[in-house]
């Protein structure tokens, strides 16, 4: 992609932003400018600081000191409301919905269109505009629905159609494609490069490099809260730019490591569930990391909550070592040594204003409890553990988790489940919104854990993740297992093929 020819004027300069959290400097004195019309990538490992200066681009967060000027005026935004009115709006790598509204009213919040009555909301306005903005994007999709009922792929699209309807000048977007599938990739880059063509200038936040080459002019690269370089993306590569981000050369993306394997852990027969599941049935075993692919739709979520007893489901076996067992909620799962590392790990995953420590011993208190009361040394002293072991960066085990980089907030979730011993873990989408460091240290995490013996479940929409780690993959259309393939005879094009509904 061209560059923009550069003007005397950036559209949006931030000048030497510091900010501190307790035991924590986010930005250490950080400069960063954007130009008219131009997609400008922001990329570094989780917690070097990107989101934290987006949120105070959005007026979310108040830098400690620096200056921010756009089109060369200086501004002081201390509420999003006045980023909005400077013609600034953020998409949230978590999502920032009302979740009983529909996505129309989400779309248009604080800006519906009034009708000729004194007071009242032209519903019919809202709803057309609303759908026009959605078929813009070229999404499938019913605005008059309400967001919960939505896929997380469906819900980062309205928030996408939230940000474009403002008409703003400047744009972030941070992890926009984390969810979606590759036509709505697609829809989205086409989307990008008509707002560039108007002049709108886009900051993309995402670990998926590939995009950067793909759409971006520039690129910045942030490490522990400092900037390291700015270049044209003519001017770097892939190897380049990872270099620079973990201040150091990462030879193997996804290190494999092929354990033992052992006997059939978990299998499933015939699992139904109408409109949902359809004769669902596979073995994993000790030592397998079977992966589960497919489309956004296809059922894989559906699979890991219907064996974790999140949902129930109409008929079918579950089978556990050997024995047939009814699991008809979590607390069932986790008692015959089930974990399930949930997709949307901030609603699912985690409780965000409770601490490091806490969030590790959730699953597992009654193994820290004596008589209805829990050991608090010992549970300090299996926090400082896992916060050892799998190098969770938090100032403090009594640190709250929504203040950790998302990298961190997974690493935490992963260390609950730990904790719990579970010899069979369900991995939904476990390096979404994670640089390329932490998701090396993600797949190696899931080898250790294979090699000690532990079936692990791999959903995932990244297809170099699925082929790199799983020994086996089951590839899934519309509710259904369309089709199997060994490791040695997968190949991206394969499962492709299989979940579009080839035969």
């Amino acid at each position: 992609m061209s560059t923009p020819v550069a003007t005397a004027v950036p559209v949006l300069e931030m000048r030497e932003i510091i900010k501190t959290y307790p035991g924590v400097t986010a930005l250490g004195g950080v400069d960063f400018s954007v130009m008219p019309g131009e997609v400008h990538a922001l990329v570094g490992e989780n917690g070097a600081g990107k989101s934290t200066l987006m949120k105070i681009l959005a007026g979310a967060d108040i830098k400690d000191s620096g200056a921010i000027l756009i089109n060369g005026t200086e501004v002081h935004i201390d509420t999003p409301q006045e980023a909005m009115r400077l013609g600034v709006s953020i998409i949230y790598q978590e999502f920032n919905l009302v979740p009983y509204m529909n996505a129309a009213e989400n779309i248009f919040l604080g800006r519906e269109p009034a009708s000729a009555a004194p007071g009242m909301i032209d519903f019919r306005k809202m709803y057309a505009d609303a759908q026009a903005i959605i078929d813009e994007l070229g999404v499938k999709l019913d605005v008059r629905v309400p967001v919960n009922q939505l896929s997380v792929a469906q819900q980062q699209m309205v928030e996408i159609a939230k940000a474009t309807s403002r008409k703003s000048r400047i744009i972030a977007m941070d992890e926009p494609s984390a969810t979606l599938t590759d036509h709505e990739l697609e829809n989205l880059f086409t989307l990008i490069k008509r707002l560039k063509e108007e002049g709108v200038s886009i900051i993309y936040i995402s670990h998926r490099l590939e995009e950067i080459f793909e759409i971006a002019d520039r690129v910045t690269v942030f490490r522990d809260g400092s900037l390291v370089a700015t270049k044209p993306i003519s001017e770097t590569d892939r190897d380049d730019i990872i270099k620079m981000m973990v201040g150091r050369e990462l030879k193997e993306k996804i290190p494999k490591v092929s354990a033992k394997l052992g006997d059939v852990a978990l299998e499933v027969r015939n699992l139904n569930r109408a409109g949902v599941l359809n004769d669902i049935s596979f073995q994993v075993r000790r030592g397998e990391v079977l992966g589960l692919a497919g489309l956004v739709g296809a059922g894989r979520t559906e699979v890991a909550r219907a064996i974790f007893g999140a949902d129930l489901i109409e008929s079918g076996q579950i089978i556990v070592d050997g024995k047939e067992v009814s699991i008809r909620s979590p607390q069932d799962a986790i008692k015959l040594g089930i974990g399930l590392v949930t997709e949307d790990r901030k609603a699912l995953g985690l409780v965000l204003g409770m601490a490091v420590r806490e969030n590790i011993s959730l699953a597992n208190l009654g193994f820290l409890s004596r008589f209805g009361f829990i050991k608090r040394a010992k549970e300090r002293e299996v926090a400082k553990k896992y916060v050892a072991d799998i190098l969770i960066k938090t100032p403090s085990i009594e640190q709250a988790v929504q203040n950790l980089s998302g990298g961190n907030q997974q690493k935490v979730v992963l260390a609950k489940w730990l904790f719990t011993e579970s010899k069979i873990l369900i991995f939904d989408e476990p390096t979404r919104g994670i640089d390329v460091g932490a998701k090396t240290e993600i797949y190696q995490l899931m080898n250790c854990l294979a090699e000690n013996g532990a079936a692990i479940i791999m959903i995932s929409s990244e297809l170099p993740e699925v082929l790199g780690m799983s020994d086996r993959i089951l590839v899934m259309h519309e509710g259904s297992i369309a089709g199997e393939l060994t490791r040695e005879e997968a190949t991206q094009e394969k499962i492709m093929h299989l979940a579009t509904g080839g035969e």
